[in-house]
């Protein structure tokens, strides 16, 4: 088997965030039992298991924010119609720099507040800058815990 990446956020509510990565991620869950549903996708492998606990921790805490990085600015484009079509709000940024690297990037934020970056890098560069303007959505990545 190949490795693949598991992920386990607590949810306030499992069935709002359900329906959120249903809608993000494009398919149904692989599992759903009580307070638990189970996503498992592809392209790229992720194992995404969310853990009703009727409250989580403020936004903002110790996680800084999760991303699918892709191949291509056609890609993220074709990822941002997805869940854009699917009903998510999307905050987009093109040609951003962001943890040295040159990006183009769209974000959006579970019902939690867990923000997802799908992005893909255009070149690395030398130089750590902000981004243009705050992402209504989620902030910006201009810090080093961001960088993938």
């Amino acid at each position: 088997m190949e490795p693949s990446i598991h992920v386990s956020l607590n949810v306030s509510d499992t069935a709002r965030a359900r329906d959120f990565y249903a809608a993000f991620f494009g398919l149904p869950p692989a599992k759903e039992k009580p307070g638990y549903v189970k996503f498992v996708t592809s392209a790229p492998t992720v194992h995404l298991a969310l853990n009703g606990t009727g409250r989580v921790p403020e936004p903002g805490g110790a996680l800084s924010h999760l991303g699918l990085r892709v191949g291509s600015t056609e890609e993220v484009d074709a990822w941002k119609e997805r869940v854009v079509a699917r009903g998510l709000a999307s905050f987009e940024e093109k040609d951003t720099t962001c943890c040295y690297a040159r990006q183009d990037k769209f974000w959006v934020s579970d019902p939690d507040g867990n923000r997802w970056e799908v992005y893909t890098v255009l070149e690395d560069v030398d130089v750590q800058t902000p981004s243009p303007e705050p992402a209504p959505l989620a902030t910006g990545c201009c810090d080093a815990s961001c960088c993938a």
